[in-house]
């Protein structure tokens, strides 16, 4: 038996936060203890920050490691294995790699990196070079023409545990201030007549297939998320009328409402709500959209993903404990139980005898939290 003892530490539990001890037997918490142990194999933590590892539920890091420069694109294994490495840093043990499904015109290499980004998980899950535990989460962009083609050779896939419906058409949430979507066009080099036409025809294309789309999008997994296994989230909602369409079709997590309206609305029907880490630490969104914090501020976020940033995670809740009237365990909740929970993980999230070993320490310089050491089932991977 493997035993790992931290102790003289501050450990966030669900509800309280306490000085402590972790002792993990090989792939579990064993117990959790208050008071100082003195074994002679324990850590000393210092009082460092114990808490859970990390779940994100939506990271598109993958493709950052894959397209590092525009013209640059990188080998997909050695992309997928720099992901991998970059997010346990960050403290993040279980990752939802969230891949797109659909082309709508501007990000043909994402395409590719959807299905290198399968082959390479595949090809890595049951080895014992991945340090964190990958699932995938398919984006579904509604009115692309290929969402389909690509969608069911992987609706059955076994790593597939989240499915999101998303449409990034101009004029349409995330993109709903279209001066800003045509300038982020110009801005990647893309002339100025190609984008008008490109964007006309993006529309005619949404007005004739987001909704046969949508439809046969849900049909395609509906078996799997009957049995609770795979979880729908919803895309970048707007209005309370999109929210009301996701919650009849038996979408239960709105993820990026792009306004405070949107988020109410969620929760009001029930559903859960995801917010993005990297708007919080950057203290706004990078689109034009709702500040995340104001979200918190009204108790309409249950859950961080780190989008673009896996190291904005753990920041976000802390900045969130310092600054928005939340308690530190619920502020780690968002990145640890809460997740979990939205993603039917029940064996992770807490620190908790009998759940698995997944545990980060963090110390804090100036503020900003800083990972030290990553335990994944037990073992070490950062």
């Amino acid at each position: 038996m493997t035993e790992i003892i931290l102790t003289n530490a501050t450990l966030v539990l669900r509800n309280e936060t306490v000085r402590g001890t972790v002792v993990m037997h090989d792939s579990h918490i064993h117990a959790i203890d208050t008071g100082r142990s003195h074994a002679l194999p324990a850590i000393d933590c210092e009082g460092d920050v114990i808490i859970p590892g990390v779940i994100d539920l939506h990271t598109d890091n993958l493709e950052r490691q894959v397209q590092p420069r525009v013209l640059a694109r990188w080998p997909s294994r050695s992309a997928f294995l720099a992901h991998d490495a970059q997010c346990a840093a960050a403290g993040v043990t279980t990752i939802f790699d969230s891949l797109c499904l659909g082309d709508l015109g501007f990000d043909e290499s994402r395409m590719r990196t959807f299905r290198d980004g399968v082959d390479d998980l595949d090809a890595l899950a049951d080895t014992r070079h991945l340090k964190g535990e990958h699932f995938l989460h398919l984006r579904c962009e509604m009115p692309a023409k290929d969402v389909m083609d690509m969608l069911l050779p992987v609706a059955g896939h076994a790593r597939v545990r989240m499915l999101s419906l998303m449409d990034h058409s101009p004029g349409v949430g995330q993109y709903s201030n279209i001066d800003r979507y045509r300038a982020m066009r110009l801005k990647s080099g893309t002339p100025a007549d190609a984008i008008e036409r490109r964007i006309q025809e993006l529309l005619d294309q949404r007005a004739r297939l987001r909704t046969p789309n949508r439809k046969a999008i849900l049909a395609a997994v509906a078996g799997r998320v009957a049995s609770g296994e795979i979880t729908l989230a919803s895309h970048d909602d707007e209005t309370e009328a999109e929210i009301a369409e996701n919650h009849a079709d038996g979408i239960r997590i709105s993820e990026f409402p792009v306004t405070l309206h949107a988020a109410a609305a969620a929760r009001a029907h029930g559903m859960t709500v995801i917010a993005g880490a990297p708007n919080i630490v950057r203290g706004g969104s990078h689109s034009g959209n709702v500040n995340a914090a104001d979200l918190v501020r009204a108790g309409n976020v249950d859950a961080f993903a780190s989008d673009y940033v896996p190291a904005a995670l753990v920041e976000a809740a802390f900045i969130c404990a310092d600054t928005t009237g939340i308690t530190l365990p619920d502020a780690v909740a968002m990145i640890t139980d809460n997740p979990a929970r939205m993603a039917g993980l029940s064996d992770r999230g807490r620190l908790e005898a009998g759940l698995r070993a997944d545990v980060v320490r963090v110390d804090r310089h100036e503020n900003i939290p800083v990972i030290r050491q990553v335990y994944r089932a037990g073992e070490r991977v950062a």
